[in-house]
Formats: structure tokens, C-alpha cells, sequence
């Protein structure tokens, strides 16, 4: 018997769609009869990019230059495909704010407004829905009008576990969605004490169970704000799940050249079933498309889809792009203000992996700033610069510099603090977190990823220096670092906040125009 094309093709993908027989279908030489399809289309990590942007993340000057993503953009698609795939879910993997004037301006309210035009059957929460804190995420939630999922998000804060479900059953469909949201939280947002997080492996196999004992549903969906590694060990450790929609990790999968996986991953749960793991990079850039065809036991057996590239083949939303257009009006003339010019572009895509221009910009800006206030005071130097790479938030195009542009490269509104450390504990520190930040110039740090832990930092100079165990040392970085976020540094409150990120850029832009930075080799991998 030959197999049969179990899924329709996703119209209008703008790389080559794929689909597969898992080994169940080949060896069982089963049909499409009697088995289930469901079109799944998803986002995550948005990141307030409610407009659409040009390729650096930055506004949007000139269209005909190419310009992606934006909800506008994205409804035009979505209900295109919920109209030609009756059957269809349409979730959202968290991450919606932080990132563009949208939020800095409006807080949670218009990302709400959009968001609910754009009707999402379920969304999940990502780690900075959490940057205005719990009161503030529960009234973004209660202005939601579609379900919220996270089963290891437990909260004593009336307007959050009112809103938060552990998961949400769609009886059309047959299928259950569970949330899941990153256990790092607490450590990069701003969660309060009476929110906690628990384990993100034992809570949704717990609710897997608890869906197949209070209903009777067997097609199990895990919308996960986790990360792309993570949802690969947890789809390994855990049984029942069919297909995993992820975030957290802006990790691009598919057939393009810098794809980082395929799409779908695929990974066997502890039972040996196969997990379909799909994620759609970051910003809305990609609207993430895959039909799946399901078992009478709930299996996942086929897939059909891609990711769809939101590129300027597809048309805006004419009233969803007008209401968006009118609320950017109101701080159009604050991020069009001219701070400088920059004669290259200012690198943000690589601050993840190592150097990167930006974040060697940002640091030394704040080591300048530094420098600068202690002038006259020999002993109160500050001795380096040091910021995390994840809030180097997008690119700074090459020529004039706007406000607007710094704004949404560092959105998160972090304020400048001074610490100290001896020589031995700012050498456990740069252990610990070696691959994590950005530093300023005069630095030079070699580490060996491949050494056991807490042999990988090689050397340590500053101005050709050694580092002097014994000596005592300034370290100018972020309120947020100080307080224990990303876990670079012990959380402390010991300390006097100075001027803002953003400011301080500003300043340093101010005082060098044109900026013509080279990148510099500060954070070294050694063999």
C-alpha cells in the first residue's frame, strides 16, 4: 500500500516546506484513515516588535530596502492559513516584552491590545514578562482574552494564579496544551517572593498524567519558554508529549544556511515515541507553520511545514498597521533625535558567542563614564568594565545614531553601579561567567571552555597587567548584574546607582562622533 500525503502543504512559505513519515507510520503501513491532523502556527519571543523592523531589529526607515516581522504583517498571514487549515491552533511561546519603545512607552498595554487582534488560542510566559515585576504582569494577564499556560509557574499573587492554568484543553481538537516557562526567571527578571518556579521536567510529565486521567485526550502539546537545548532533554526525559513549540533561545531552525537545526528536531521521549521540537526564532521575524498528523493514541506520525520567512512578500494588515502606526506617533520625535554617527555598524548579533562591537562600545562607554566622574581621584579608578551579552538587545546600523536605536539596543533601563572585589574573587567571578559578558578595552581574558570546571580561565590581564589576587579591584556593570541577575556576580544591595545605560551611551556617542570602533580580541577561547 503506498502512503498517502498525510498534511495539505502550508501556502506561502518562503523556504522550501518539508515533511516526513516517522518510523511508526513506515513500519505499521498505516493510512490517513483514522488518524488526526492538526495545523499548529506559532511565534515566541516577539519582544514588543509590534511594528516592522529592518534586518539590524532597528525601526523601520525604508521598506523597499526589506523590512520583516511586525503583527500587522503576521495577522495578514495567520489568517490566511487559519482560513485554508480549518483545523488550527495559533500559540504564542512568551516573550512579548522588552525590546521597542512599544513597551518602554506603553508598558504592557498595547502589546495586550495587539495581541488579542491577533485572537491566540493559548500563550505561554517568558522570563521577561516579568521585567515590570508580578502586579504589573498580572494586569497585562488580566487584559488577555485567550488562556495562559505555565504548569512550574506557582504564585500567591491573586492576579497571577487567577490567570495562569497549568495547561488548557481544546475538546475540537482533541489536543491539550501545557505551558512551561524558563526555571532561570528569578535570576534575569524581576520576579517577586511569592512567585516561584518549580521543575520544568517533573511538573508537565505531572500534568501530562493528570490530563490523561481527568479527560480523554492523547494528543499532547507543550508550549515551552525553556530554550531549544532545553526542550531537547526535556523531551527525552519525559513521556506523553507529541510536539514541543518553543522560545527562549531566538533559535532559528529550517533549511536555511544559518539554521541552527532542522524543523521539525527530533528527539524520542522515555518511551521511544518520537517528539516533533519546532521554535521560530525571534522578533516575528518567522511564523512557525506544521501540520501534524497524530495516531489514534496520540503519537505524532507525519509532519508537513516550515517556517515562513516574514519579508515584505507579505502584506500588512492595513487597520492593524494604522492603530500601530498612531501609538508609535506618540514617541516618534523622541527616538528620531540625532545623538552621532557610527562610520560601521555596531555588531550585536555575535555578542552571544564572543566579542562583539557593540558590547565592546557599551563597556567602554561605561568604563569612560567612570573614568570620567573619579577624575582627580587616583584610588577610585575604576579597573575594567564588564556587562552581560543578553542585554545587547539589536544591532546599530552603520551612519546616523538615534535615540530610538539605543533605546532598543538596551531596553531594559539599567542603571551604572561600582563594585569591588579582590583580585581572587573577581577571578571567580570572570570563572564562572567567562562566556556570558562583554569587557572594556585594556582587558584581555583566555579561557579553555574544554578545562573541568573551575580550571577554565586561563589568564587574566589588565593593561597587560596580571590579575593580582591579593590587590583590591573596581568593576564598573549593571544595577541588575549587582543584584544577582544572570548570576555573574553574588546578588548584592551594597551599592549606589549612578546614571542610566542608555544615558551613558548617549554621552559617549555625544563625545566621539563619528564613531569608528575596531573589534578587539578582550574575551580570548584558548586551547
Amino acid at each position: 500500500m503506498k502512503l498517502l500525503l498525510l498534511a495539505l502543504a502550508v501556502a506561502g512559505t518562503a523556504v522550501a516546506d518539508d515533511y516526513l513519515y516517522s518510523r511508526r507510520l513506515t513500519k505499521r503501513f498505516v493510512d490517513c484513515d483514522g488518524n488526526y491532523n492538526v495545523s499548529f502556527f506559532h511565534v515566541n519571543d516577539v519582544h514588543a516588535h509590534l511594528d516592522q523592523f529592518a534586518s539590524s531589529g532597528t525601526a523601520c526607515e525604508d521598506p523597499a530596502e526589506g523590512c520583516y516581522g511586525g503583527y500587522a504583517r503576521i495577522k495578514t498571514k495567520v489568517d490566511e492559513l487559519r482560513a485554508a487549515h480549518p483545523d488550527n491552533l495559533w500559540l504564542n511561546a512568551g516573550d512579548e516584552f522588552q525590546g521597542t519603545l512599544f513597551y518602554q512607552y506603553y508598558g504592557g498595554e498595547k502589546i495586550a491590545e495587539t495581541i488579542n487582534t491577533l485572537r491566540f488560542d493559548a500563550m505561554t510566559l517568558g522570563n521577561h514578562e516579568w521585567d515590570g515585576g508580578d502586579e504589573a504582569l498580572g494586569r497585562f494577564l488580566l487584559n488577555l482574552t485567550f488562556p495562559v499556560v505555565s504548569c512550574n509557574v506557582k504564585s500567591g499573587v491573586p492576579s497571577l494564579n487567577h490567570t495562569i492554568k497549568n495547561y488548557h484543553v481544546f475538546p475540537d481538537h482533541g489536543v491539550a496544551v501545557i505551558g512551561a516557562t524558563t526555571p532561570t526567571t528569578p535570576g534575569i527578571s524581576q520576579v517577586g517572593n511569592k512567585t516561584v518556579f518549580l521543575d520544568p521536567v517533573r511538573e508537565v510529565q505531572r500534568a501530562i498524567w493528570e490530563i490523561r486521567n481527568r479527560t480523554d485526550v492523547n494528543r499532547i502539546v507543550l508550549l515551552s519558554h525553556l530554550g531549544y537545548d532545553e526542550d531537547q532533554e526535556l523531551a527525552a526525559q519525559t513521556e506523553g508529549l507529541s510536539l514541543i513549540i518553543g522560545g527562549h533561545s531566538h533559535t532559528l531552525l529550517g533549511d536555511m544556511d544559518d539554521a541552527k537545526g532542522k524543523y521539525p528536531t527530533i528527539v524520542e521521549d522515555r518511551n521511544g515515541n518520537e517528539v516533533f521540537i519546532v521554535t521560530a526564532y525571534r522578533w516575528g521575524e518567522y511564523l512557525g507553520a506544521i501540520d501534524v498528523t497524530f495516531d489514534e493514541d496520540g503519537h505524532a506520525l507525519a509532519y508537513h511545514g516550515a517556517p515562513i520567512h516574514m519579508d515584505n512578500s507579505t502584506k500588512l494588515d492595513a487597520k492593524l498597521d494604522g492603530k500601530i502606526q498612531e501609538w508609535a506617533e506618540a514617541f516618534a520625535d523622541f527616538a528620531a533625535e540625532v545623538l552621532g554617527e557610527t562610520d560601521v555598524p555596531l555588531v550585536q548579533s555575535t555578542c552571544q558567542d564572543g566579542d562583539c562591537l557593540l558590547g565592546q562600545v557599551m563597556a567602554d562607554a561605561m568604563f569612560e563614564y567612570r573614568i570620567n566622574q573619579t577624575e582627580g581621584a587616583t584610588e577610585e579608578k575604576p579597573d575594567l568594565a564588564l556587562i552581560n551579552a543578553g542585554g545587547i538587545r539589536a544591532e546599530i546600523d552603520a551612519g546616523e545614531i538615534t535615540r530610538g536605536e539605543v533605546l532598543t539596543a538596551f531596553p531594559f533601563g539599567n542603571a551604572i553601579v561600582e563594585l569591588q572585589f579582590s583580585g581572587a574573587d573577581l577571578r571567580k567571578v570572570l570563572e564562572g561567567a567567562v562566556s556570558y559578558f562583554q569587557v572594556s578595552r585594556g582587558v584581555r581574558i583566555e579561557f579553555n571552555p574544554g578545562n573541568e570546571a573551575g580550571s577554565r580561565l586561563v589568564d587574566v590581564t589588565l593593561d597587560g597587567e596580571a590579575l593580582d589576587d591579593e590587590r583590591e579591584y573596581r568593576v564598573v556593570t549593571l544595577d541588575f548584574l549587582a543584584g544577582g541577575g544572570d548570576n555573574i556576580f553574588v546578588a548584592t544591595d551594597d551599592f549606589i546607582t549612578l546614571d542610566t545605560q542608555d544615558e551613558v551611551l548617549t554621552q559617549y556617542i555625544a563625545a566621539r562622533t563619528p564613531l569608528s570602533p575596531q573589534l578587539e580580541e578582550r574575551v580570548v577561547e584558548t586551547a
